[in-house]
């Protein structure tokens, strides 16, 4: 009787084999797309920080040059 019971779960069984490599596929497709989207999103913030710092760098008046603390000239 119990190879009986197992019967209906045959069918059910052969078809999540069939379907499996189907499903395994689209799952990593899904997969490389988000992580493409993510590295996407961190280049062009990446490319962001890296023009802003560029055009502060080019704004930024000249240092003058400090004077060391034990060093002040007496006049």
């Amino acid at each position: 009787m119990a190879s009986r019971a197992s019967l209906p779960l045959l069918p059910t069984l052969v078809r999540r084999v069939r379907e499996w490599p189907e499903e395994s596929q689209l799952q990593a497709r899904r997969n490389a797309m988000v992580a493409s989207t993510a590295l996407a999103r961190r280049r062009a913030e990446r490319i962001e920080v890296e023009e802003f710092l560029a055009a502060r760098a080019m704004t930024a008046a000249p240092a003058a040059p400090a004077t060391p603390a034990g060093r002040v000239a007496h006049g």
